[in-house]
């Protein structure tokens, strides 16, 4: 193999490569990108058994071939090289090495044959549909924060992306918030089978969809789910398990409503907070006629309060919450306005952005 690539466009490539790579491999074969030159471009796929990315990248290709070399290695060498060089990539399949080239530049890296690289099993899918970047961003963006990262409830470890009410919807739950985001239906998505998206899968395909232009396929079976571009194609097993029907605690009973600028309620949160012990983190709210006093008092550390002007028009409620779950949700707002609609002290609330049902949140309260 023998070929020449910009600096940039292997830097893009190996970054997305690498981040796939686990550090620590029992396996030696996984911690490497198998390369492969055809044509005009190179192909840099990485996986970990349950990820597979495959990034293709244009490049002037004398001597088409493959190899396999330390993913980490070579995006620190990459990363390392001025901006603007061009690359020279050339394996001779004897040496067992793969030698890179760079101006003055010259790295010999141990090599590991291409035959041993595990590529993922190619499945069979049946449900397929595109979407726009900024539509699967919006939906795993403003869920992902409600992931659970619970190992021994690992249904929760993910998005749960399905087909609900003529809408496409992901939720993430851990069982103290809850995030339910949904986008209108894409053509070819109504057969949509249920699927759980895995956490470390959420943050890969985020790199995917940066380009608010590109355009996603989607593939969807019941072990795997694939999202791709004409560069890219992320491949992922899906959670083997469950999702609990999360229907049944968003609230729908909900009556005193409480309107409340999103950024300034945030800020307000995070400042009281700041002395909350670091075990609870709770802080409690107190609302009646247009106004919200929001206090914590930790016996150790101090007590602080503040006061909100918010629209509330119903009887006097105190109740408690987490305040790392109240800041995740109140960052969540696009718009100016939150709205949280409260039962009573120890029932779930929920919060969407100003009449907008298409993001609904719900938080648990606690005990303060």
């Amino acid at each position: 193999m023998k070929a020449s690539i910009e600096r940039s466009a292997l830097l893009r490539a190996m970054g997305r490569a690498q981040s796939v790579v686990e550090r620590r491999n029992t396996i030696p074969i996984l911690g490497n990108v198998l390369i492969e030159a055809e044509g005009a471009q190179i192909a840099f796929r990485a996986t970990d058994l349950d990820i597979e990315v495959v990034d293709r990248t244009a490049a002037v290709v004398e001597r088409a071939g493959a190899t396999t070399v330390g993913a980490h290695t070579l995006h620190e060498i990459v990363r390392k090289l001025p901006d603007g060089a061009m690359i020279e990539l050339h394996d001779d399949g004897a040496s067992g090495r793969l030698e890179v080239r760079a101006g003055r530049s010259h790295f010999s890296l141990a090599t590991l044959p291409r035959e041993d690289f595990p590529i993922m099993a190619s499945s069979e899918y049946a449900c397929n549909f595109a979407a726009k970047a900024p539509v699967l961003r919006r939906l795993f963006d403003k869920a992902k924060f409600a992931i659970s990262t619970e190992e021994t409830r690992y249904y929760l470890n993910g998005v749960y992306m399905h087909s609900a009410e003529g809408k496409l919807r992901c939720v993430a739950t851990d069982g103290h918030r809850l995030a339910r985001i949904d986008a209108d239906l894409p053509e070819g998505a109504e057969d949509l089978p249920g699927v759980i998206v895995p956490r470390k899968t959420v943050g890969e395909l985020r790199k995917l969809l940066d380009d608010d232009d590109a355009q996603i396929a989607v593939s969807v079976s019941e072990t795997k789910i694939r999202f791709a571009t004409p560069e890219i194609t992320l491949t992922s097993k899906v959670i083997d398990g469950s999702f609990p029907d999360y229907t049944r605690v968003i609230p729908t009973g909900n009556t005193k409503r409480m309107e409340v600028d999103a950024a300034e309620f945030a800020q307000a949160v995070d400042r009281v907070s700041t002395v909350s012990s670091e075990r609870s983190r709770a802080v409690k709210l107190v609302l009646e006629d247009d106004r919200l006093i929001l206090s914590v008092n930790a016996p150790d550390a101090g007590a602080a309060d503040e006061e909100l002007a918010v629209a509330y028009q119903d009887e006097r409620l105190e109740i408690g919450f987490n305040a790392k779950y109240l800041l995740e949700i109140a960052s969540q707002v696009d718009r100016e306005n939150a709205v949280f609609m409260f039962n009573s002290s120890g029932d779930p609330t929920l919060m969407r952005e100003g009449n907008d049902e298409s993001a609904v949140y719900v938080v648990m309260p606690m005990r303060v």
